[in-house]
């Protein structure tokens, strides 16, 4: 260009960049890239994804459907909200999340975001300080390790312990943790295990987060998605013994993740939230932030009461069928193991054994060979934390699944090492 400058003084910010290639969708573009395009004899089969709400099985409550044509035809809500969210839907989520505890929400205590990716992006910018760290899982969701690291804040991952049904390794946390440590992140029911921490177990977190003096920071974007033995306790019931921010969305349970409607839920009864400043920070994010769509605020209450039982029943015992479809279809194959049957959420971690495969290093090679081959997309377990490990989605419609799962058993019967 002539009569310009020498040199252009703005360019890409390159940490987005290597944040973005780590998250879930990141591994999910790169694995559909691999999709051999030439060869359309077979379907791709998505066992990868958290969204089954395309699938016939998993379309979401009419009365969803109607209250957002309600909100949408009423008129009154073409305007911009207000920066905590529309009072009435407020209400009705404190009144939703009570059902379950001792000590009552307030509407003053719900903060409406665009779905739980922008809660989880505001705990980690109003927790960042200089040399302040958290306490992710391992394996985790990774969108919590792209958000502190846009943040400056540190990560230090606990595990969780596959032969104790993924339970959180508590001794290692009282090692992880200094004076610098703000919070641990507790994902209940489990992504990516599939798991469902118990009441005594969840007790013990919230004893040693009180111990060390940080907050729990209660990811529930599956709330009630359990279908096993253990049942579904909210975190927030421990509120009196730790300060617990809680994340939530109608995403999961209504299966309507395109709609972006989620919460920030303080539940503090001690006042400690309020004091260090934490409310305020919340809200003064919100405050120069974009907003849930007014419309689907205002549909909230209409979701919230009208939903029936039989709706909620019906995709239980769905995700039921389909998790024990996936389970014994897994124990079939030699190379993949399977440490707990999942009783929650829509996922599975299987442990995949290299040494039993010709072919193939590790759980990354794995995934993008079977994308090529068989069209079948599966999470590899690097991506959640795991390496050699692998995240199977069970939200699926049936037939898709079972078909999947032949696939990725003639996959690993082709790549496996000869006798």
């Amino acid at each position: 260009m002539e009569n310009g400058p020498k040199k252009w003084g703005f360019q890409g910010k390159q940490e987005l960049r290597a944040a973005a290639a780590t998250t879930v969708r990141g591994y999910l573009n790169m694995l559909m890239g691999n999709i051999n395009k030439d060869d359309d004899s077979k379907a791709v089969i998505p066992l990868g994804h958290g969204d089954p709400s395309h699938f016939p099985s998993f379309k979401t409550s009419p009365a969803a459907v109607d209250a957002i044509l309600d909100a949408v035809g009423s008129g009154k809500y073409n305007c911009y909200g207000p920066t905590v969210g529309i009072l009435s839907a407020r209400r009705a989520i404190a009144d939703y999340l009570n059902r379950d505890l001792p000590c009552k929400l307030l509407e003053d205590d719900i903060y409406l975001t665009i779905g739980c990716t922008q809660a989880i992006e505001i705990v980690s910018a109003v927790l960042s300080r200089p040399g302040a760290n958290i306490l992710l899982p391992r394996p985790g969701f990774p969108y919590y390790e792209a958000c502190a690291a846009y943040n400056s804040l540190e990560v230090r991952h606990f595990d969780l312990l596959p032969e104790k049904g993924w339970e959180v390794d508590l001794d290692a946390i009282e090692n992880l943790a200094d004076e610098n440590t703000v919070a641990i992140v507790i994902i209940n029911p489990g992504n990516p295990c599939g798991n469902v921490f118990s009441y005594d177990h969840l007790k013990k977190v919230a004893e040693t987060a009180q111990k060390l003096g940080i907050m729990v920071i209660a990811d529930e974007a599956y709330d009630n998605l359990a279908f096993g033995s253990t049942k579904y306790v909210p975190m927030r019931v421990f509120a009196s013994i730790v300060p617990i921010l809680t994340l939530g969305s109608i995403s999961k349970r209504w299966i309507v993740p395109g709609w972006r409607l989620g919460w920030i839920v303080t539940s503090d009864p001690n006042g400690i939230l309020q004091k260090s400043g934490v409310i305020d920070s919340i809200i003064g994010f919100l405050n120069i932030s974009a907003d849930p769509p007014t419309f689907i605020q205002a549909a909230i209450p209409q979701i919230l009461e009208n939903t029936k039982d039989d709706f909620f029943s019906k995709i239980i015992c769905i995700l039921r069928e389909a998790a024990d479809l996936c389970y014994n279809r897994i124990k079939e194959i030699p190379c993949i193991a399977c440490p707990k049957k999942p009783e929650g959420s829509m996922f599975v971690m299987v442990k995949l054994n290299i040494s039993m495969l010709e072919d193939i290093n590790d759980d990354l090679e794995f995934c993008m060979k079977l994308a090529k081959e068989e069209s079948v997309i599966i999470l590899p377990g690097i991506a959640v934390g795991l390496k050699n490990w692998l995240r199977v989605t069970f939200a699926i419609e049936s037939s898709f699944l079972e078909e999947g799962l032949i696939r990725l058993k003639a996959f690993c019967q082709r790549h496996a090492k000869k006798q």
